[in-house]
């Protein structure tokens, strides 16, 4: 499966690690409402902004990238998230390859990495933050060649970290927990963060959708404020 955006952001899942597969697959098959119930408004409308689902080969096996977003900011503070942020007019068109490099040039912005070791192998659909007004493009990547990361702007980022991909699907560390809407969704406890909300939610449906889920215990219940 190949295709080119814009004629130069390549979209290849040529060449994947075999565990990496049904992801891939699950891309080409997957419908909105399969990954969440908040789905972009009908009528048209929200920012359009894309994020970078990364995932990596490191000493603990498969791992997915992740960011703590700085304290300071004004939507979503604090809070663990894919590297990713709303289109720039340079990006290009939203409904063409604008997420793509928006996904791209906001991760090598927040965390330093270098987006020419990325392979761009999927786009999920369209999902929507009704906090923030975001119509998020969840971009699948593999970190074909890992460089050096961290964080590049403490004002936006305060660390850059990854997660195996055995922790997130390792039962004791997941969980639910009530956002302030009052929704109710899947978090998990690693990497010394929580992990909630719109990301906790991709990853949950990933993991559900390619086969890696174990059984886990839904009536477990963390408390946003976990480290009180």
């Amino acid at each position: 499966m190949t295709s080119t955006y814009g004629g130069d952001v390549e979209v290849s899942a040529h060449g994947l690690p075999e565990w990496l597969l049904p992801v891939a697959r699950l891309a080409e098959t997957i419908e909105p409402r399969q990954l969440s119930r908040f789905l972009p408004p009908p009528q048209g409308g929200g920012r359009p902004s894309a994020v970078l689902v990364l995932f990596g080969e490191g000493a603990d096996g498969p791992e997915l990238l992740l960011m703590e977003r700085s304290g300071s900011l004004r939507s979503h503070a604090g809070q663990p998230s894919f590297p990713g942020g709303a289109l720039d007019p340079e990006d290009g068109d939203p409904d063409e390859e604008g997420p793509l490099r928006a996904a791209l040039r906001e991760a090598e912005e927040e965390t330093g990495l270098d987006p020419s070791g990325v392979q761009v192998f999927a786009v999920l659909p369209r999902l929507y933050i009704p906090v923030s007004g975001f119509v998020v493009t969840p971009v699948l990547g593999w970190w074909r060649r890992p460089s050096p990361v961290g964080a590049v702007d403490p004002a936006e980022t305060a660390r850059v970290f990854t997660v195996p991909v055995a922790d997130l699907t390792d039962p004791a560390n997941r969980a639910t927990t009530v956002h302030p809407s009052g929704h109710r969704g899947p978090a998990f406890l690693v990497g010394s963060a929580l992990v909630w909300g719109f990301t906790a939610g991709v990853i949950d449906r990933i993991l559900h959708f390619a086969g890696w889920e174990r059984p886990w215990d839904r009536a477990k219940h963390v408390s946003l404020d976990w480290r009180a």
